[in-house]
């Protein structure tokens, strides 16, 4: 098989490339800058110079190939939201516009954010892929407003040209080459005290990138199946277990800084409904966070496993530690433009 990757120097790209190379497929990647291309060139794929405003590049690398994979997304991108709009949306919708003129699979890598979130910290208007996102409450906050909205291009895409299409839904991502939540998870270990909310039993909402690689894979493997799939358990560590395993491979020994769950959620609300009420964006809200740190991952990856015969690639807490272990000595890796 030949599949073209967006987003191939982001974290989940690079656990696609290398999930792909290692069952043997061919993989042309975009490339947005010389930099970019000699590091997809090292990782095993063929790089196309292009970015996601030029459809005619964009035609021209997914010619030839059988499926697209497009994990491209810009994570922050300032205040501005036709800046999100731009990459997010737009971007989505010209690599999809160029797959279904070639005649390729697209597997696109969403985002739970499509669900959006309350201010009482509950993700999810509904409790499963069933939700239609054209008739949720419209989400406030730029990355959940652009990848719902990138979803929706992607359906109507598909109902237009008759596309045949995968969506994935991770939930926060982890993993090596992570330039986000797991370089945080590392210096709030070197540098202070792990919150530990109640016990720590809670089961966290993150998920290891190579498992959702592996998910990748079985959608591209299940040409004749369609539509939004949640990847979100891997496994069933608890914020305790998670970083305590990300600890051990970073070398480092969790100082537990013990709260009140009671208290925590109190001081959370009383935020939200003053300083978080008057804000123009859901940054400040803490019960989102609470939430994250505190309770469990609700969400279900059954259809995934049922419909793709998605597995985990990977144990989760073997995961946590490499993960871990690969921020020991060396900073993130560098974005290449």
């Amino acid at each position: 098989m030949k599949v073209f990757v967006t987003g191939g120097t982001g974290l989940v790209g690079r656990h696609v490339i290398a999930a792909l190379r290692a069952r043997g497929d061919s993989v042309r990647a975009l490339a947005r800058s010389e930099a970019s291309a000699a590091a997809l060139a090292r990782a095993g794929a063929e790089p196309a110079r292009g970015d996601l405003s030029d459809a005619a590049r964009l035609d021209a690398a997914i010619d030839g190939c059988d499926a697209v994979v497009h994990s491209a997304a810009t994570v922050l991108a300032g205040g501005r939201w036709e800046a999100w709009r731009e990459v997010n949306v737009l971007g989505t919708e010209r690599v999809v516009r160029s797959a279904a003129r070639s005649g390729a699979r697209v597997v696109h890598v969403s985002s739970v954010a499509v669900y959006g979130r309350s201010r009482a910290g509950i993700d999810r208007p509904g409790d499963d892929e069933d939700v239609d996102l054209g008739r949720v409450p419209a989400v406030r906050e730029p990355y959940a407003r652009s990848k719902r909205e990138a979803e929706l291009a992607l359906w109507r895409v598909a109902r237009e040209t008759g596309l045949r299409a995968v969506a994935l839904r991770p939930c926060v991502l982890y993993g090596e080459g992570d330039r986000h939540f797991s370089p945080r998870v590392a210096r709030m270990l070197r540098r202070g005290l792990v919150p530990l909310i109640g016990g720590g039993g809670n089961r966290m909402t993150v998920v290891y990138a190579g498992n959702v690689a592996a998910a990748v894979t079985a959608a591209l493997d299940r040409p004749d199946v369609t539509g939004p799939f949640n990847v979100t358990n891997d496994g069933r560590l608890t914020l305790r277990e998670f970083v305590e395993r990300f600890a051990s491979g970073l070398g480092v020994t969790p100082r537990w800084l013990r709260l009140p769950r009671g208290v925590v959620w109190s001081v959370a609300r009383a935020w939200d409904a003053t300083i978080g009420a008057v804000s123009a964006s859901d940054a400040l809200s803490l019960s989102v966070a609470v939430q994250f740190l505190a309770g469990d991952n609700r969400f279900s990856s059954a259809r995934a496993e049922r419909e793709l015969g998605w597995r985990p690639a990977f144990d989760a807490a073997e995961a946590a530690v490499r993960t871990g272990a690969s921020f020991r000595a060396a900073p993130p890796p560098a974005s290449h433009p």
